[in-house]
């Protein structure tokens, strides 16, 4: 292609080829109008390369959007697995500390039952030696009522004295 065949592309390019064409046929320059047919051709392929180059760029675009939906989403999960992982975490130290407050609950019942059992155990024992204690008096009161009726009974009879 000569220097003179190129010439600017696009809407200007596609002009200045119709306009050349038009000239070659009405003056009769075959040499014209296939230059200007040519340049007419070739801004056609470059408006379609600008416009599939366009398109591609778009696409591009596109993907690279889409890619960081993709990865935002990604990342969005993860840091929903994290707060669902933490969130269980914190459950279960709540369930750890509220069984440790009830097993508390429960072992301060149980020594204040076995408190109470052994106060009443101590207090069983201290009424048995009462009693026991009791019976001793009674008994050593019987045993000296017995030996003074005894006594009074030896006074009576002399036989028993001999």
């Amino acid at each position: 292609m000569s220097e003179q065949e190129k010439v600017a592309g696009g809407p200007l390019g596609k002009a200045v080829g119709r306009a050349k064409q038009m000239a070659g046929a009405v003056l009769g320059r075959d040499e014209l109008h296939r230059e200007g047919r040519l340049q007419e051709v070739q801004a056609d392929a470059q408006g379609e390369a600008a416009a599939k180059a366009a398109e591609a760029e778009r696409r591009e675009h596109e993907a690279e959007i889409e890619s960081e939906r993709a990865e935002t989403q990604a990342e969005r999960h993860e840091v929903e697995l994290e707060a669902a992982e933490i969130e269980a975490e914190e459950e279960a130290e709540r369930k750890r500390a509220e069984d440790e407050r009830e097993a508390a609950k429960r072992a301060q019942v149980e020594k204040a039952a076995a408190e109470r059992e052994r106060l009443a155990g101590e207090e069983r024992a201290a009424s048995k030696r009462r009693e026991a204690a009791e019976a001793d008096r009674e008994a050593a009161d019987l045993e000296r009522k017995a030996d003074r009726a005894q006594e009074a009974a030896a006074g009576i009879d002399p036989k028993e004295q001999s």
